[in-house]
């Protein structure tokens, strides 16, 4: 099934003499159907504003665009793609926004239009947690995203969604499910890409929930449970033993010092990211 009148990715690859580089984490979807479905895996794109990170040769772009989106804004690092990226953006007039920084830099307050932002993205495999993470824990929530569609390793993507007491269940876990409901939508097999990675790859669908508790710092839960983690095989009165009084505030919230991080469920570390705050203040 042909989705716009544009050619096909390889010609365009081959064009603009393009290739993946591993150094920025990069990997082409050439599958625009596929691209198409996945801009509707999380609800449809209609009306909606998207940003995509990492666009590359334009691929979930063309499917964002061929599925009714409002508006792509697409954040390019790499300059090599920015051309290929005009031709989507004229046959799409006006359309598509492209930003050509580093996403790591990129702060979504300067987005206008955020009223039914969705960010979807198939992420660089180099910084796809670390953006995941600066995307959660922002102090204001809900945040200027209403949901994100996102594509990691299929490894990273276990540790989204994994639940306490199991191996995948760390730092990631906790951030996701803190304030967000985030599920495995779709399983994408190595040969979807050009170059063909050696692992498989997931796509992450994450819903912001309007319903949580807004006492809870964000910096504050991020630092103690990647501490907890850190020295996940240790109890906690030893791997948070940097906070004074740690004994005194995992038994405050009904807990065993003798626990270790992989059993505590995330309403626990909430809990005891509180307690913490509490003392904090009156010190």
């Amino acid at each position: 099934m042909k989705i716009d009148n544009l050619p096909p990715l390889r010609d365009i690859i081959s064009k603009f003499d393009l290739n993946a580089k591993k150094s920025l984490g990069q990997n082409f979807l050439y599958d625009l159907n596929l691209t198409s479905k996945i801009s509707q895996l999380n609800g449809s794109v209609q009306g909606h504003t998207v940003l995509e990170v990492g666009a590359g040769p334009g691929a979930l772009t063309r499917g964002l665009l061929a599925s009714g989106a409002k508006k792509v804004i697409a954040i390019e690092k790499d300059k090599r793609f920015i051309e290929p990226l005009k031709e989507i953006a004229d046959y799409h007039s006006g359309k598509l926004i492209i930003i050509k920084k580093d996403a790591l830099e990129f702060d979504l307050n300067e987005i206008t239009d955020t009223k039914n932002l969705k960010i979807i993205s198939n992420l660089p495999y180099n910084i796809g947690s670390e953006l995941l993470v600066k995307w959660l824990t922002p102090q204001k929530w809900p945040p200027v995203w209403k949901d994100m569609t996102l594509m990691f390793q299929k490894e990273v993507a276990d540790r989204i969604v994994a639940k306490p007491n199991t191996k995948a269940y760390g730092r990631l876990s906790i951030l996701s499910q803190w304030r967000t409901t985030a599920k495995i939508k779709m399983l994408v097999p190595p040969e979807a890409f050009n170059p063909r990675p050696k692992v498989q790859s997931a796509i992450v669908t994450i819903n912001a929930d309007q319903k949580i508790d807004h006492t809870i710092s964000p910096a504050l839960l991020e630092r103690i449970v990647k501490l907890g983690f850190g020295q996940r095989r240790k109890m906690l009165r030893s791997s948070l033993k940097s906070y004074n009084n740690i004994e005194f505030h995992i038994k405050n919230i009904g807990l065993l010092p003798t626990l270790r991080a992989e059993d505590l469920s995330v309403t626990d570390w909430c809990c005891l990211a509180k307690s913490i705050a509490v003392a904090e203040k009156l010190t």
